[in-house]
């Protein structure tokens, strides 16, 4: 198994959210797509916020903890159809048992508690990107990302000309929004 580390959060072009994990011991990182709210909640976790009433990941970790079990580790097992699977490892009387669950939860819990996350050896495989590799993919986003805004200018200045003020006041907020995160 190789220990990784948080290596930041990131938003696609599509909007979905994503963390990065990066080896402790090595220079490959990998990529995750999980939903917005496991995003906040690894946001939350990683700048130690605690909100004013405990969220479902600090719930959780409430009720470990009144039954006198905590999280020994997580690991990242496996990558079946481009769907990533992981264990939580919790220790309760003595004994370690790994509960199945989503990286993206497994992760808002280790981040609250400074918890160890592991990857299988064949899931970094599989899915890890070099830092090189990482760098040409960023690459490429920014180039379409340019492509896109200038497609969507065309079709900003088109509407303007027929007088669709509607669709043009859209295609303005989708040029200012895509314009934002460069």
């Amino acid at each position: 198994m190789i220990e990784v580390k948080i290596n930041g959060l990131f938003m696609t072009q599509s909007q979905s959210s994503g963390v990065i994990l990066k080896e402790i011991d090595g220079d490959k990182t990998l990529p995750i797509i999980i939903g917005e709210y496991e995003a906040q909640s690894i946001a939350l976790g990683l700048e130690s916020i605690a909100p004013p009433r405990p969220i479902t990941h600090d719930l959780l970790l409430n009720m470990l903890e009144s039954l006198n079990a905590h999280i020994e580790r997580i690991i990242i097992t496996d990558l079946k159809n481009n769907t990533y699977y992981a264990i939580i490892e919790v220790l309760n009387s003595g004994k370690i048992l790994e509960i199945d669950a989503r990286p993206s939860d497994a992760i808002a819990l280790a981040v609250r508690q400074n918890i160890q996350i592991f990857v299988e050896e064949e899931v970094m495989r599989k899915g890890a990107y070099s830092q090189d590799e990482m760098q040409e993919l960023e690459e490429r986003q920014i180039d379409s990302t340019k492509d896109r805004i200038d497609r969507l200018k065309k079709e900003l200045q088109e509407a303007v000309d027929k007088e669709d003020y509607e669709k043009a006041a859209k295609l303005r907020d989708d040029i200012n929004r895509l314009e934002s995160r460069q």
